[in-house]
């Protein structure tokens, strides 16, 4: 009688055990992540994040219960890095799309600031998805799917590394629907420091230039209380909505709960006017601090969470560093069926609130899923690179009522895998389908599209510059969160890449930006 394939449960305990194992060890005697063991480490943990020694301190979870721990203790329990799993165990991968941008801008932040970034920053997805992809728009539908494959770069050459790239259908601003913002605003006293009051003001300002009359503006503040500031204005009333901006003042606690909840009222009453259809939307402008009320994101979203059922949708931007809580703004926005993105400077809040202002408002799908499906006979073991935090159950795919991303308009989504093949295997690789639901008409839709081994380059400088672009951009994220595969990464052959991307994109100032990053990164992981 031949013996049974080990379950993935025996396997996943095993794993642990191994992590828990080297975890204990002497420095050295964990294994390369480029052998070729079967047996890898499940959801490696990540390493605590170096205290500074000056400039900014390490963010924190905020300052009362539940988020009163450190940033990296909050982050090391709810997520980590994704394994390689072996395809006899499991061959489908599954997770909620994300559009989030507030990773790669945050470290920026760190890094220009003179300081390596805390590991648990990290999320690689949004390191990608920070960069433009020029992939094909939909002939008809909400995405098209674009699937490249080529050797990984810094897997060894036995691992091949797959791009999956999900294009949103774009809507002419001329043609999204009329919306009413409400800005929920944080003026407690933490927004004084490095004036991020006033950088919040710019940047309304900025997208104030970009509505239409039609368009309504509310403003919600809150410090130790929360209060109305502009009933809901026509945009048309520039002056009553500029002399609202210029009012603010910061000081006092920082009560989010109650700012919140009192956004939603004002926009639950806007919805009740029935003026057609429209965009209803509350933006979170904050440094993610709460210490009045409830200050964790559960706890914050627990009130309100039928006015998001009802269609109001929630996006947060974050400013400032220090004391600021990256983990409230992720999952607020994320709950809030949002998106999240960190402002640094007047250029990225630009960037936000006028050139992606329509995607950041229209949305083109509900619960956007994507689910792959690797073949075991040609593929022998997967890595998803990033989207910890999306993670689904591969029988939640076709649940309907299982929460996943939301998409807006023109928005690109990129995933990448790196994968092994058998030897000598040939046929299809792997199949990607996505599933999403029209925010309009309620209506899901499935579409698919595979790929073969045929479609695989046979090498890594024959794919296209936006691949390699992504490939020097993710291991530079994997090399920033200490991740388990990266350890044998040295921070200067990913800069060798960015530098003949950058070269081969003279004219894409955030390629040219990425290349400064690393460089400056790699300087101070060597004054380690």
């Amino acid at each position: 009688m031949s013996t049974p394939p080990r379950s993935s449960r025996l396997r996943w305990i095993i794993a642990v055990m191994i992590v828990f194992t080297f975890a204990c060890a002497p420095a050295g005697m964990a294994p390369s992540p480029a052998g070729e063991s079967n047996r890898a480490p499940a959801a490696t943990p990540i390493a605590p994040a170096k205290e500074l020694a000056a400039g900014p301190s390490v963010s924190v979870g905020g300052t009362t219960p539940p988020n009163a721990e450190p940033y990296d203790a909050t982050f090391f329990k709810t997520y980590g890095v994704n394994p390689f799993i072996d395809t006899e165990d499991e061959h489908l991968s599954t997770f909620g799309m994300d559009v989030d941008t507030a990773s790669y801008t945050i470290v920026r932040r760190y890094i220009t600031d003179g300081n390596l970034p805390p590991a648990e920053a990290i999320r690689v997805e949004e390191f990608v998805n920070y960069f433009k992809h020029d992939y094909p728009e939909p002939e008809e539908g909400a995405f098209a799917i674009r699937l490249d494959a080529a050797p990984a770069p810094f897997r060894g050459e036995r691992y091949r590394l797959l791009r999956i790239g999900v294009q949103g259908r774009h809507i002419p601003a001329e043609d999204r629907e009329d919306a009413t913002l409400i800005f929920v605003i944080d003026v407690s006293g933490s927004m004084a420091r490095e004036n991020r009051l006033g950088l919040v003001k710019r940047a309304l300002r900025l997208l104030l230039d970009e509505l239409r009359p039609t368009d309504d503006v509310g403003i919600v503040v809150y410090g130790s209380q929360a209060r109305v500031v502009l009933q809901p204005t026509p945009a048309s009333d520039r002056s009553a909505i500029i002399a609202a901006i210029e009012s603010l003042r910061s000081g006092g606690s920082t009560n989010a709960e109650e700012g919140l909840r009192l956004g939603y009222q004002m926009a639950t009453r806007s919805l009740e006017e029935e003026r057609g259809p429209r965009i209803t939307h509350l933006i979170l402008c904050s440094d993610g601090v709460a210490n009045v009320g409830r200050t964790g994101a559960e706890g914050i979203l627990k009130e309100v969470q039928d006015y998001v059922a009802n269609g109001i949708t929630l996006s947060t931007v974050g400013f400032g560093m220090g004391n600021y809580n990256d983990v409230l703004m992720e999952q607020l926005a994320d709950k809030g069926n949002g998106s999240y993105a960190y402002v640094d400077t007047l250029t990225e809040a630009r960037r936000i609130f006028v050139e992606n202002l329509t995607g950041t408002l229209q949305l083109i799908a509900r619960d956007a899923k994507v689910q792959v499906d690797f073949n075991p006979e040609v593929v022998s073991r997967f890595r998803l690179l990033g989207y910890e935090n999306r993670r689904l159950k591969a029988e939640e795919f076709r649940d309907d009522t299982v929460d996943a991303g939301e998409v807006g308009a023109g928005h690109s989504v990129t995933a990448l895998y790196e994968f092994k093949l058998h030897d000598g295997a040939e046929g299809r690789v792997a199949t990607v389908f996505i599933r999403y639901q029209d925010p309009d008409t309620g209506e899901v839709t499935e579409i698919q599209q595979s790929l073969g081994t045929s479609d695989i380059l046979p090498t890594f400088e024959e794919a296209p510059l936006s691949f390699q672009l992504d490939a020097a951009v993710a291991e530079f994220a994997e090399v920033l969160r200490k991740s388990y595969w990266a350890q044998n990464t040295r921070l200067r052959d990913v800069l060798a890449l960015a530098q003949r991307v950058s070269a081969a994109m003279p004219d894409d100032a955030d390629v040219t930006e990425l290349v400064y990053l690393i460089s400056q990164a790699n300087r101070l992981m060597a004054q380690e």
